[in-house]
């Protein structure tokens, strides 16, 4: 990613340094949504929202934390002696994740992931990151790709939204776009913009839980356990199917 792509990286980098910040979400609709400022990539544990902080009981062993960012997950997780890996494909948020004090860090896209990063316990996909898996066949063979380079008992904490729980004309309008060109409804293309600057386009994947559950398990991995929000967010225990 070239320094004038990384929109999402100068946001938190801007923040990181004291400056204000405004990240925007475009979607090839047109639509804009203004995500706020990055606070939230900044959290303190005790900031967090309750079904996050239940989810990470569920963390164990060897850590890989997909779409790091500024690096909140790994550093709680990482200060209770987990040995993480961060792992984000913007190489401002990495450096932000570094400078506060994630000692394993990966810069690389999500498909990039194998087992060279070593064997993990544990892979964590926070903040809706379940959508880097970007599409249903991706989604699958991703999955797949995760079960042989995780131990036996591993699991995946992947928070999610679900897209069906609207009543936007806007989005309902996308739903059904989506429906014409043969995608899952909560496929979505976006891009960030942050000041002068803009993303690159890319595919992020919403999905219900019943969603999650069928792309889960046709990839031999299983949900054990749901946290739910009260919104559409959720975080979802996956692990390996017998």
């Amino acid at each position: 990613m070239k320094d004038h792509e990384d929109a999402f990286g100068h946001a938190l980098h801007d923040y990181f340094q004291g400056r204000g910040a405004q990240i925007i979400i475009e979607r090839d609709d047109g639509n804009l949504d203004v995500s706020g400022d990055p606070a939230i990539y900044f959290r303190d544990y005790d900031e967090w929202d309750e079904y996050e902080r239940e989810a990470m009981n569920a963390v164990s062993g060897r850590v890989l934390d997909l779409g790091s960012g500024a690096g909140r997950h790994s550093l709680y997780l990482q200060d209770r002696g987990h040995d993480v890996v961060a792992l984000d494909n913007s190489p401002l948020a990495i450096e932000v994740a570094k400078r506060r004090g994630v000692r394993k860090t990966a810069l690389m896209p999500v498909t990039q992931v194998s087992s060279r990063l070593g064997v993990f316990d544990t892979i964590i996909m926070m903040g809706n990151n379940f959508g880097l898996l970007a599409d249903k066949r991706r989604a699958k063979w991703l999955l797949r790709r995760f079960y042989k380079m995780t131990s036996s008992e591993a699991r995946i904490v992947a928070t999610s939204l679900n897209p069906r729980l609207t009543d936007d004309p806007l989005h309902l309008a996308y739903h059904d776009r989506n429906r014409r060109r043969g995608r899952m409804i909560g496929q979505v293309r976006i891009r960030v913009r942050y000041r002068n600057l803009k993303g690159l386009w890319f595919d992020y994947l919403l999905v219900s839980r019943e969603e999650m559950e069928e792309i889960s398990n046709s990839a031999g991995w299983m949900i054990s356990k749901i946290f739910e929000s009260e919104g559409p967010v959720y975080v979802a225990i996956i692990e390996k199917a017998e």
